[in-house]
């Protein structure tokens, strides 16, 4: 996941720092201007130590990168679409 966290951090100009969250497990996140962008391993840990799924929608993907904007950003976008194998899954509006 490490170097998935470089890849996007290259791409996007930022630096991720590692979190760890007893829900969530270990993941990556950075903040831009009101922007979080967060690196999520899809196996996340479960509580009868089985692993669970963070997007139940997509169970064959093993690897989130999550944007949440306070308006819609077409620069990001733009940056987030010029990454080699990024699939755009989903798009909320808030």
């Amino acid at each position: 996941m490490l170097s998935s966290a470089i890849i996007a951090g290259q791409a996007l100009g930022l630096v991720f720092t590692e979190r760890d969250s007893y829900y969530r497990g270990i993941y990556h996140r950075a903040d831009s201007s009101g922007d979080k962008i967060e690196i999520q391993p899809n196996p996340i840990p479960g509580d009868d130590g089985e692993e669970d799924l963070y997007s139940t929608e997509h169970p064959t993907v093993q690897l989130l990168l999550l944007t949440t904007t306070p308006v819609p950003n077409p620069a990001l976008r733009a940056q987030l679409d010029s990454i080699e194998g990024l699939d755009h899954l989903q798009h909320e509006s808030r």
